[in-house]
């Protein structure tokens, strides 16, 4: 769950999860919406694949990344839990 809190510490990576919650993209759709390197933005992708959150799909000679609902899911439950 540690990996999970890194990613979601991060502006940058919050803003891919909220891009990718209306459909799939791949690296450089998603870096149209920063204004910063692409390898900062494989960075980002990285660390979000990592802790579960995304994931990824090789078509052609593109990777599309995709929102994993499920790990949202399944902190939303546990932190539910934390409520008396």
């Amino acid at each position: 769950m540690n990996s999970l809190f890194k990613a979601l510490n991060d502006e940058t990576r919050r803003q891919i999860i909220d891009l990718l919650k209306d459909g799939d993209m791949n690296a450089g759709e998603i870096s149209e919406h920063f204004n910063i390197s692409k390898p900062s933005i494989s960075h980002h992708l990285d660390i979000l694949k990592r802790a579960d959150l995304i994931s990824s799909v090789k078509k052609g000679q593109f990777v599309h990344y995709s929102l994993n609902t499920s790990i949202l899911e399944d902190l939303l439950s546990w932190i539910l839990t934390l409520k008396k």
